[in-house]
Parts: structure tokens; C-alpha cells; sequence
């Protein structure tokens, strides 16, 4: 039983003449009488009484009308939303980013694809860069947006631009008077940090480490705002990549440029590499790829 059989079925079904059902479907009459022919060898019986002057339906036929107008009303209507989808009239589209960026940087590529596809739905999990890839890598999302994964078997990786880390101090402080500390300065205070496995204090860890330095850590926490609070407060310092600036100057601390050793990592997009990814989720990947902006982050390193 096909598609065809059944818009040729209910055609007759609906108009009881083969001629104006051949008019509605814009077939021949022997195709009509074959589609028909084909569809009653199917089932394994008659479904229309032919006479010369009339036609009518079987007991079976008067069974499968009703039906074949359900098949056939739910089959349009998954073309139609399928074809919606694929035009993006429709859709959804999930991405995991780590908050520093869902929070600062990805409005503007948000509001760049409203503008564009504004039926589409986005849904954004802000979470720490460990998750978000494991969020790409278990399929829960088809984009992620973090820092450039040691390994990126399984995923491609398109960059951004690479990203610095800045110090963090007291706005109120003698540090905050300067235009730039070294990590030497820097590391004379008291120092607040993200705990593990977040990647940021894991970067910090590793670089300063292959420097000899080693992080003073007097507190720990798991969000970002907590320790731009506790530095506005005055219980230390800390070091955040500088899409965080905006945020940590809210919340009352001052960024000032952070050198000697300058500590940096790429920030892209990931996705899965054996994914073909929804209409939805490569419209999001083009704009998020193409935001000029990224560049004159670059730029200004």
C-alpha cells in the first residue's frame, strides 16, 4: 500500500466518478485503474463496485476510508513540517556553552540568527567547558561552544579566537592603579580560583607550573560571579580569561593585563565529526563561524 494507491483510492472514494477523480489527481485513467488495481491486490480484495454508469465502495471501502484520509492528512502534514524544517521555518536547535561565553558573547551571535530565522528555537545549556563536551560527545547537544579540547578525536574544533587570561584585583586595592601585573606580582596575593576539574584552573595549574609557579589558593569556588564577589570584597586575587572582563568590572573588580608568562587558549565550536548536523544546527554553526566580531577579538590580543 503506497502513497499514490491511496490518493488514487480516495479520489475515486470522494468524487464516486474515475473521471473527475483522474481531473483531481491529474492522471490518466488506465493510471488510475492501475494504482487502484494495485492497491485492491494488495489488501487481497475489491474496494470500489464499477459499473458502467456507476461506481461505489465495498463494505472494505467503506473501512478504509475514513482511514486513508487519516494516512493521508498525517503524511501531509509531516511533509509540510518536514519541509518547514528543512527551509527553517521551523526548528530547534540545542548548543552547551561555558558560561563565561553563553553569558557574554553568544547574545551577539544569538541575536545575528533571530534576525535571520526567527521560527527557530535555540536552546542554550550554559555549563562548565568539561560538560559541554560531553555533552557533544553524547549527542545531548549537536554544538558546543569552549575552549580547544588536548583532544579532539571525534570532534571538530573550529576556533574563534584565542583568548587571554587578565588579572583580576580589588577595585579599591593599590594593584588596581596599574596598567598590567606580571603572574610573579600577581601570585604575592592571596589567590581565588575555580575549583577542580574546572579547565580554567586546570590551564592556570599546568602553565604556571611549567613557569615554576604555583597558585597561593586561599578560596575556592565552582561559579565565576562567587569569585569575582569574593575579590570585589577584598579577599584576593584571581585570573579569568578576558571574555570574562565585563562581568568581573559588574561585580566590582578591576582586570588589568596579565604577562610574564602570557597564558592564552583557543575558544570555538565543537561538533561531533560523524554528525550530520539538522538544518537548524548548520544555520546556528554559519552565523556563529562568520561573527566578525571574533576577529577583532583576535585582533586586539
Amino acid at each position: 500500500m503506497t502513497v499514490k494507491q491511496l490518493r488514487a483510492f480516495l479520489a475515486v472514494a470522494q468524487t464516486l466518478s474515475f473521471a473527475q477523480a483522474c481531473e483531481r489527481l491529474h492522471l490518466s485513467q488506465p493510471a488510475l485503474s492501475l494504482a487502484i488495481k494495485s492497491l485492491e491486490d494488495s489488501l487481497g480484495g475489491p474496494l470500489l463496485v464499477r459499473t458502467t454508469r456507476s461506481v461505489g465502495l465495498t463494505p472494505e471501502g467503506e473501512v478504509l476510508m475514513p482511514i486513508a484520509r487519516r494516512l493521508l492528512a498525517d503524511w501531509d502534514n509531516a511533509e509540510e513540517l518536514l519541509r518547514q524544517h528543512f527551509t527553517l521555518q521551523l526548528g530547534k536547535v540545542s548548543v552547551a556553552a561555558m558560561p563565561s561565553f553563553a553569558g557574554n558573547l553568544l547574545p551577539l551571535a544569538l541575536k545575528a540568527f533571530r534576525s535571520r530565522h526567527p521560527r527557530v528555537n535555540v536552546a542554550v545549556h550554559d555549563v562548565i567547558n568539561e560538560q559541554v563536551l560531553e555533552m557533544v560527545r553524547n549527542r545531548r547537544v549537536e554544538l558546543g561552544i569552549a575552549f580547544e579540547p588536548e583532544t579532539v578525536e571525534g570532534l571538530v574544533f573550529t576556533p574563534f579566537y584565542t583568548d587571554r587570561f587578565v588579572a583580576v584585583v580589588p577595585a579599591g586595592s593599590a594593584l588596581a592603579d596599574r596598567s598590567g601585573l606580571s603572574w610573579g606580582e600577581l601570585l604575592q596575593e592571596s589567590f581565588i580560583t575555580l575549583q577542580r576539574p574546572s579547565v580554567v584552573r586546570l590551564l592556570l595549574e599546568e602553565s604556571l607550573a611549567s613557569h615554576g609557579l604555583q597558585l597561593p589558593v586561599a578560596f575556592e569556588s565552582h561559579q565565576l560571579v562567587t569569585v569575582g564577589r569574593m575579590v570585589a570584597n577584598g579577599l584576593g586575587v584571581s585570573a579569568v580569561p578576558t571574555l570574562c572582563s565585563d562581568q568581573m568590572e559588574e561585580l566590582g573588580a578591576r582586570c588589568l593585563a596579565l604577562d610574564e608568562p602570557r597564558i592564552e587558549r583557543p575558544i570555538g565550536l565543537l561538533r561531533l565529526a560523524d554528525h550530520k548536523l539538522s538544518a537548524a544546527a548548520q544555520a546556528l554553526c554559519d552565523v556563529l563561524e562568520n561573527i566578525p566580531e571574533w576577529k577583532s577579538l583576535d585582533a586586539g590580543r
